[in-house]
């Protein structure tokens, strides 16, 4: 019986663990998605939430590495950008500004830019600055185990091969978003087996008191 309220114990705490990793990831400024291959015509979305108490996220810039040659942004309403190029016309830095009130604590929302994948990429860095309207910035530019944490797309070799590098642009898109939303809804799956698990072991334990 001992050993029954042990394994109920850790069920308990694993669960905890969950959630609190979960709501600790979900405010990470990330890029989707996070795998791409090499010479692939891509559309990245930036996920931005907001998390500081009593001031707002009013802009966000972007770093766009250089393994991506990104093209072309999404416009969003509510929202302005400003891009940043290179000798070579290249797009380097995107900054989207809030021409309201900016995100509150409890919201999130999206900017996205497409583009196209270099042949020899293996990973692409995004770098993103995050500005409250306090003037503080957080820079989301440390490696994968800091507190603030560069977003990282892994790429792959294999790309398609001629004009259906656009076609893949659109379902790598609708992939990323059908990625995301399953990113959101994974917690409620994960507590739903937990719960079962625990509900088994109390029937078991119950079996085993009327033994």
């Amino acid at each position: 019986m001992n050993a029954m309220k042990k394994m109920t114990a850790i069920a308990m705490a694993t669960m905890l663990s969950m959630v609190l990793f979960a709501g600790m990831a979900s405010a990470h400024v990330t890029v989707w998605p996070k795998a791409t291959t090499q010479g692939s015509y891509e559309v990245f979305s930036v996920r931005v939430p907001s998390e500081s108490e009593n001031v707002t996220t009013k802009s966000v810039q972007l770093t766009v590495p250089d393994a991506v040659k990104v093209s072309r942004v999404e416009p969003k309403a509510g929202w302005t950008y400003a891009i940043e190029q290179n000798a070579e016309g290249g797009i380097t830095k995107v900054t989207w500004t809030s021409e309201g009130e900016g995100l509150k604590q409890t919201e999130f929302t999206e900017f996205r830019v497409s583009g196209k994948v270099a042949e020899d990429a293996t990973e692409l860095l995004w770098k993103a600055y995050q500005t409250y309207s306090d003037n503080s910035v957080v820079e989301w530019i440390g490696a994968a185990d800091a507190d603030y944490p560069a977003s990282v797309t892994t790429v792959s070799p294999g790309a398609a091969e001629g004009d259906g590098h656009h076609g893949a642009a659109a379902s790598s898109d609708a992939a990323a978003e059908e990625e995301e939303t399953g990113g959101d809804s994974k917690l409620p799956l994960i507590l739903s087996i937990v719960a079962v698990a625990l509900a088994a072991l109390a029937a078991v334990r119950s079996f085993a008191g009327k033994k």
